[in-house]
């Protein structure tokens, strides 16, 4: 459970710092694009992110993570992360968004980090998937979860002054769509399938000047808290609720007691505008570029968010392998002098 959010707000941009961490993942992770190895792909990214989250000035616990402390050996959920000084904040990460992606050598794998106010961050776990919509700040008053599909879109392309048939939605291509697909095809709009990486598609849907206008579909729980830190750095909206994926699951959650109707909306998820978000491009994609290696080195392109100012930055970067490795080897020892001073 989280703590009660009794820190001042955040002053430092952390953000910046965040993208320090999602690029280490992302040019650890591409290393092995296209090898078809998920495994190696996840567990390369976990290990270069967690060892620079370990340097990020704070005092984090990880709410969204690599599962339970049993399951995980790193980047579980309730490790603590940083070097132990404030701020204290709430960390959600997803080393690799499409590690299928980066495993095949598809276009669109991405590496996130989120961090929020300690105790302001809410993952619904109880459920493995959420059926999600999520516009930008246009259309974020223009969303019903709960409205039928063609109404959602006559409403947005109001709000975005835009012919319903200029609308295009943006869905992970799974059996399980087939009825919203047809429901959205039937309204006029156009559709754009992803075999994976709804994070990536969420933010596209939300940022303005990208060719989606909304998110609409069934995906992972997790991934829509991740996605709702940035939406809430655009000034966006999401809306999630349950959706059990069978009626043993869902049979489950009532014997609990839970509301599989209750709508979780932006703020449900992320409840504070202390908020901070990053991502890098792993293999490139309609969001960002992803790791090109040159001799000595590599370019990322990233993307930093602050939910306080609603700044955004694209960061392209160029890294001297051989400089980071020095740096990284007097981390180590400075880490080494301190553990046993």
């Amino acid at each position: 459970m989280n703590e009660k959010n009794n820190s001042r707000p955040m002053e430092r941009n952390i953000a910046m710092e965040l993208v320090r961490v999602t690029e280490s993942a992302a040019m650890s992770a591409a290393r092995y694009l296209g090898r078809g190895d998920k495994i190696l792909v996840d567990a390369s990214a976990v290990n270069a992110m967690r060892n620079v989250l370990g340097f990020v000035r704070m005092d984090g616990i990880v709410v969204i993570g690599e599962g339970e402390k049993d399951e995980a050996p790193m980047l579980f959920i309730g490790e603590k992360i940083g070097d132990g000084t404030e701020p204290k904040v709430d960390i959600a990460v997803d080393p690799i968004d499409g590690t299928t992606l980066t495993a095949r050598g598809l276009p669109g794998a991405i590496s996130v980090v989120a961090l929020s106010a300690r105790g302001t961050m809410h993952c619904p776990r109880n459920f493995v998937y959420m059926n999600k919509i999520a516009v930008g700040a246009e259309a974020r008053d223009s969303i019903d979860i709960n409205a039928p599909v063609a109404e959602n879109l006559k409403n947005i392309a109001a709000a975005k002054k835009k012919k319903v048939s200029e609308i295009t939605v943006v869905v992970l291509d799974r059996p399980r769509h087939e009825t919203l697909l047809r429901d959205i095809r039937n309204a006029g709009a156009r559709v754009k399938l992803i075999t994976d990486g709804d994070i990536s598609a969420a933010i596209e849907a939300a940022l303005p000047e990208t060719d989606v206008d909304v998110l609409m579909g069934v995906g992972g729980t997790p991934e829509g808290v991740l996605s709702a830190a940035a939406i809430l750095c655009t000034g966006g909206a999401i809306q999630c609720k349950a959706w059990p994926r069978d009626e043993k699951e869902r049979a489950d959650a009532v014997t609990r007691g839970e509301d599989i109707e209750k709508v979780y909306k932006t703020n449900d998820l992320i409840n504070s505008d202390d908020v901070f978000f990053a991502a890098t491009g792993v293999s490139s994609g309609a969001l960002l570029r992803g790791v090109r290696y040159f001799s000595g080195g590599a370019q990322t392109q990233s993307i930093a968010m602050r939910g306080r100012s609603g700044t955004m930055r694209w960061v392209d970067a160029r890294h001297n392998f051989e400089k980071l490795e020095k740096l990284d080897i007097e981390k180590y020892v400075k880490e080494r002098k301190w553990a046993h001073s």
